[in-house]
């Protein structure tokens, strides 16, 4: 989740790369140039027409101002590139890549390897304590560097010390139970039990450095350990561990859990965000935020066999089995109204080019979140939400999904040079996940034969035409070209495919 700004390549390539570009990809921009000066002009004809109607009237439209380089209004457009696509593969860009069955296949390898996903009904029944301890430790200890409040006030041992106690790890005496749990609304995951903000040396308030990841209603959890106030539990998400707040959850059993999370009638949120219906008597379901990939039960109309629900008549929206906490914080599902208006699916969306284009853009312009703070997400939250919507699960941290095996991989070690990679580039297909330190990006097209990518990021750093290098923020999901930004691609480690 490291902030990338892509302008660490030595300065000595810039002299090379447009050579090289040519070199490598001209052959490519041939075959590709004439099918997307097509989308263009497509496109460009309905802009145009857009443009005739305002200027005779009140109001214009005025030229992108922008300082990332060769982005235009067209290109931050799902439709751009979709056209751009079906121009390139015809009937083909609109073919499912993985059916049902391979994505179940696809999870279910990772869940067996065990390397970072983990289903939290596969926890035994009870922990011995040295495990809780070590499996609490692993997440929840001192920074290898200097950490600072937002006052300027740097983190001592004391300080560590009373988060220590707050975690109450020497009641771990006894074996304990392993309870489980189910997210009632977003939260955060933290690295101590405590929601003070700690930033590096560099004081960017942007990055808290105790923000781990969000969590999300109907994400199942097992809970190994409780603070010493019980205002917090330590988790394991499917594929994260840290602390989350105690009023964000709600318990169960775990044969109830298994029971919620195996319904096979599902609703799966496919816009950025949606919303629950207003309901002025409960609180707990009324206007919940429902982000990208949420996945609850339905209910069937015939099945509810009801003509209002809180009030309100339910054939304008679905029913869905929502995750509340009753007075003893345990689980209770309510019947729930999402407007038939949102941006959902019933059961997860066909995997295809057209769709992974379509969902990445229901992102465009959010603001950057480290570790989901800022109600947004980070680098791999954003790649992470896209794919869930086709139901295909994936690591938290760009580290490990770019260093895991699953997929089709292209890996370049530390000796392979831009001139190794560049060629490789002419080969990506959307969707294709590119990993460099700390971040990942995923490709979005070709537009005169040149890649652009889609991604969550936070620096901006290219070399223009002119050789001139240009630094900035982005701090939000953008579309950019790739090539300019030179340090990515000296910096690329993996290329992953999913497949």
């Amino acid at each position: 989740m490291t902030k990338y700004n892509g302008t660490s390549e030595p300065a000595r390539i810039t002299k090379w790369w447009p050579l090289l570009i040519i070199a490598n990809i001209l052959s490519m921009s041939h075959a590709i140039s004439a099918e997307n000066s097509r989308a263009v002009t497509n496109i460009a004809a309905t802009s145009a027409s857009t443009t005739d109607t305002e200027e005779s009237g009140t109001a214009k439209i005025d030229t992108l101002y922008s300082n990332v380089i060769d982005v235009d209004e067209l290109k931050l457009t799902p439709q751009f590139w979709q056209q751009s696509l079906r121009n390139q593969q015809g009937s083909n860009a609109n073919k499912v890549l993985m059916s049902p069955e391979q994505i179940e296949a696809f999870n279910d390898e990772q869940f067996t390897r065990g390397s970072y996903l983990k289903n939290p009904l596969s926890f035994p029944v009870r922990l011995a304590p040295d495990t809780i301890a070590k499996f609490i430790r692993a997440i929840s200890k001192p920074a290898s560097s200097e950490r600072f409040y937002a006052n300027g006030e740097i983190l001592t041992p004391a300080h560590y010390q009373s988060y220590d106690e707050q975690m109450n790890l020497v009641s771990l005496k006894d074996y304990q139970d392993v309870r489980f749990a189910v997210v009632t609304k977003r939260t955060s995951l933290r690295t101590y039990p405590t929601l003070d903000r700690v930033f590096n040396a560099n004081m960017d308030l942007d990055l808290d450095r105790f923000q781990e990841t969000g969590a999300f209603p109907g994400e199942l959890l097992a809970v190994v350990h409780t603070s010493k106030d019980e205002k917090w539990h330590f988790v394991r998400s499917y594929n994260y561990r840290a602390w989350v707040q105690d009023k964000d959850i709600a318990f169960t059993s775990r044969s109830e859990a298994k029971q919620f999370i195996g319904e096979q009638q599902r609703l799966i949120v496919t816009g950025d965000k949606v919303h629950t219906t207003f309901n002025p008597t409960n609180e707990q379901t009324s206007q919940v935020q429902l982000d990208m990939g949420v996945s609850l039960p339905i209910l069937q109309h015939s099945d509810f066999e009801k003509y209002q629900l809180h009030r309100h008549n339910p054939y304008t929206g679905y029913i869905v089995q929502l995750p509340t906490r009753d007075a003893k914080g345990q689980l209770k599902l309510e019947p729930t109204l999402i407007p038939k208006s949102a941006d959902v699916s019933i059961g997860y969306l066909p995997f295809t080019q057209e769709n992974i284009i379509n969902q990445a853009f229901k992102f465009l312009g959010e603001r950057y979140g480290w570790g989901h703070d800022y109600n947004g997400r980070d680098c791999t939250g954003f790649v992470g939400e896209i794919y869930k919507t086709f139901g295909i699960l994936m690591p938290r941290n760009s580290g490990q999904q770019g260093g895991d095996s699953y997929g089709v991989n292209l890996r370049f070690d530390k000796a392979s040079t831009p001139s190794h990679k560049l060629p490789e580039l002419a080969n990506l297909e959307v969707g294709d996940l590119l990993y460099l330190p700390g971040h990942v990006a995923m490709f979005l097209g070709y537009h005169d034969g040149k890649p652009y990518i889609i991604h969550d990021v936070y620096g901006l750093g290219y070399v223009d035409h002119q050789g001139n290098p240009v630094k900035g923020i982005l701090n939000g999901v953008s579309v950019t070209p790739l090539l300019p930004f030179k340090g990515y691609i000296h910096s690329l480690y993996n290329i992953k495919r999913i497949r």
